[in-house]
């Protein structure tokens, strides 16, 4: 189920003019999740069908370099890959961004060569995974991050920040794990006022600050992104 398309972007593909589509349902449940209506989808909610989708794709050739798809949480989809085949077929690029709970999904994706980067979000350090994203995924999520650092396809991580979630030690934590990661950005939390959970804030820039002080022993490559 298609819950939207955002028809042109500068800023999800890197270096990419693209355009994004949303797919609706997520395993995840995490506290400051901005997006519930796609987490939780409602009947009532106006969705794209894949015709009006593929009717704009065939009206973007030459304009557009790729496609973004992302969630909601797409891996989830049994029959993801024919929706992307179908956009690769029209001469597209694809960008995939994922929770990384599917490895099987991924790993699939991967070996078919049908993505050109992805984008996959850490929750936290592995010892407060389950508390941050309210599912026992953690032992998926390192196997899909190994399948990237171990790959050759262009990736990045990504972990969004707040209080009472993360903390420098939290970062220590993720750059432990991730200690060869190519990319990896701290993203600040913004409170879009129709969050799953509460007591949920924002942090303060030389809060995030010490984040990346935190993370960057292990991950040189780590930045503030949106601050």
């Amino acid at each position: 189920m298609i819950g939207g398309l955002q028809k042109v972007t500068l800023l999800d593909f890197p270096g990419k003019v693209a355009c994004t589509v949303f797919l609706t349902g997520c395993n995840l449940r995490c506290p400051y999740c901005h997006n519930p209506e796609l987490v939780l989808p409602r009947n009532d909610r106006k969705t794209v069908s894949e015709n009006e989708l593929f009717e704009f794709l065939s009206s973007r050739r030459g304009k557009l370099d790729g496609v973004c798809i992302t969630g909601g949480e797409p891996t989830l989809y049994p029959n993801l890959t024919n929706l992307i085949c179908r956009i690769r077929e029209m001469g597209f690029l694809v960008k995939l961004d994922s929770n990384g709970s599917v490895p099987e999904m991924l790993e699939h994706l991967l070996r078919e060569k049908l993505l050109d980067y992805v984008a996959m979000d850490i929750k936290n350090a592995p010892s407060r995974y389950a508390e941050t994203c309210g599912a026992d995924v953690i032992e998926k999520v390192r196997k899909s991050a190994a399948l990237l650092i171990n790959g050759d396809i262009d990736y990045e991580f990504r972990t969004t920040v707040c209080h009472p979630l993360h903390s420098p030690k939290c970062m220590e934590g993720i750059g432990q794990w991730l200690r060869s990661a190519k990319r990896y950005y701290i993203q600040p939390f913004v409170d879009s006022g129709n969050l799953l959970g509460s007591g949920i804030s924002a942090m303060e820039k030389p809060e995030l600050e010490a984040l990346l002080s935190a993370v960057k022993p292990y991950i040189p490559a780590a930045e503030l992104r949106g601050v």
